[in-house]
C-alpha cells in the first residue's frame, strides 16, 4: 500500500486530514522535543482506533514537521562516509551504467541503503560496507546462481543479491540482471 493510499484510508476512517492530526496533537503537546514516536503512536491507536500501520503514517507527516528534510545528494555522501570512501568512484560508475537504460533512473537513499528506481519503482538497492557493496536486485522468478544469490533476510525489498568485493565485478552479467528488473518494471 502506497503512503498516499494510508493517508486517503485514514481520511476515510476518521474524517481528518494530517494536518488535522496536527492540529490535535500539537493541543495535545505532542509535537514538542522528546516526544517519542510510540507516545504519538499509542494517541493515534487510543484516540481513533488506527492500526499500527496507519498511526505510523500519521506520525511521518510530523515526522515531516520536525526534521529538516536533507537533500538527495547529503543523503547519498552518507553511505560513503570514512573508511566506505573507496566505494564512491565504484558506486558512481556503476549509476553510469544504470542511466543509460533510460533517463527514468533515480537514486533515492534510506538510512540503511540506496535505492535505485525507476521513476518511482524499486529495481534494485545498494548497500556499502566497508568491505564491499552489496546490490540487491529486484528479478522475481529468476534463477539464482552462485554470484546471483536468493536475498534471503539480508532485505525483503528485493529477490536476490549480489556482494561486490571487487570494482572488476561491475561487469555485463551483473548490468544484465539489472537490465533486466528495469525493463520488467
Amino acid at each position: 500500500m502506497s503512503f498516499q493510499a494510508y493517508i486517503d484510508n485514514i481520511k476515510a476512517k476518521t474524517g481528518k486530514s494530517p494536518n488535522d492530526f496536527k492540529t490535535l496533537a500539537k493541543e495535545k503537546g505532542l509535537l514538542k522535543e522528546g516526544v517519542k514516536a510510540g507516545e504519538i503512536v499509542a494517541w493515534l491507536k487510543n484516540d481513533f482506533e488506527l492500526g499500527h500501520g496507519h498511526a505510523m503514517a500519521v506520525y511521518m507527516t510530523f515526522k515531516a514537521i520536525k526534521e529538516k528534510k536533507q537533500s538527495n545528494s547529503d543523503g547519498i555522501e552518507k553511505h560513503f562516509a570514512g573508511s566506505k570512501s573507496s566505494w564512491r568512484a565504484v558506486f558512481d560508475s556503476l549509476m553510469s551504467k544504470l542511466r543509460k537504460f533510460g533517463d527514468d533512473i533515480e537514486i533515492a537513499p534510506t538510512n540503511s541503503y540506496l535505492s535505485i528506481l525507476k521513476k518511482d519503482k524499486k529495481i534494485a538497492v545498494v548497500q556499502i560496507t566497508t568491505d564491499r557493496m552489496d546490490i540487491g536486485i529486484k528479478l522475481k522468478d529468476a534463477i539464482p546462481t552462485n554470484r546471483f544469490e536468493p536475498s534471503g533476510t539480508w532485505n525483503n525489498m528485493v529477490t536476490h543479491r549480489v556482494r561486490i568485493t571487487d570494482a572488476k565485478q561491475i561487469d555485463k552479467e551483473l548490468i544484465s540482471w539489472l537490465q533486466n528488473a528495469y525493463n520488467k518494471v
